[in-house]
């Protein structure tokens, strides 16, 4: 089992996902701590409603970036958990963080990275009328939304789309893709070469083609997930 801590800031859904599938025994990893930057954070209601340890630590209450980070690896080391999975955090992490836990942090982005970073991808990407989105689950590197790519899902973008409409579609994706890419650390499966992945015996390439959630996922979805 990988222990592993989860950073979250809104309502938890993709903390849900990951839940879930330990709880079907598909995912191995087991959830020391849930931390959030807000009290309001619907995800520590989900954690608590599954008995899971949470810690509220808000960023303002610090008079800078690395003093925050410093508590949280302070809060993440004192649980036992060896890996970070960003679940909807929505700071900036420094350094002082990274360097806490090199290649055990995990974030999952809404858009096809490279393109639309940040916030708001969603809307971004059906704004510009693209015609495919997606999310993106990555290693955390120092820059945002930056760091090597673990697995993607692409999902069609339609012109009557708006934020909202395709970022529901992509949610779907998220709580599928994230799961399986933090069972592959959990497993000790994946490698960083330069800016690529390695996933040890990576799975064919996933194609769902259903006419109300046609979807492409590389590298492809395992049992369960």
């Amino acid at each position: 089992m990988l222990p592993i801590a989860v950073l979250i800031s809104g309502s938890g859904s993709n903390l849900q996902s990951i839940i879930d599938r330990i709880e079907q025994n598909v995912l191995h990893a087991e959830i020391k701590v849930v931390i959030s930057n807000k009290a309001e954070a619907y995800g520590l209601t989900r954690a608590k409603k599954h008995n899971l340890p949470t810690e509220v630590i808000e960023h303002q209450n610090f008079s800078s970036r690395e003093e925050f980070d410093q508590a949280m690896v302070e809060v993440i080391k004192a649980a036992g958990a060896e890996a970070v999975i960003l679940a909807g955090f929505m700071r900036i992490l420094t350094p002082v963080f990274i360097q806490a836990f090199p290649n055990k942090i995990l974030n999952i982005h809404p858009a096809i990275l490279p393109s639309f970073p940040g916030v708001h991808g969603q809307a971004q990407a059906a704004d510009y009328g693209v015609r495919f989105s997606g999310c993106t689950v990555h290693f955390v590197d120092e820059k945002m939304d930056h760091g090597p790519i673990i697995i993607q899902a692409v999902v069609p973008a339609y012109t009557n789309d708006d934020g909202q409409s395709l970022g529901q579609r992509i949610l779907k994706w998220e709580h599928r893709i994230y799961p399986q890419a933090i069972e592959w650390l959990a497993q000790g499966r994946l490698k960083i070469v330069g800016r690529k992945v390695e996933v040890e015996n990576s799975p064919a390439v996933f194609v769902q083609v259903d006419e109300n959630e046609p979807a492409l996922v590389n590298p492809g979805l395992e049992r369960g997930f």
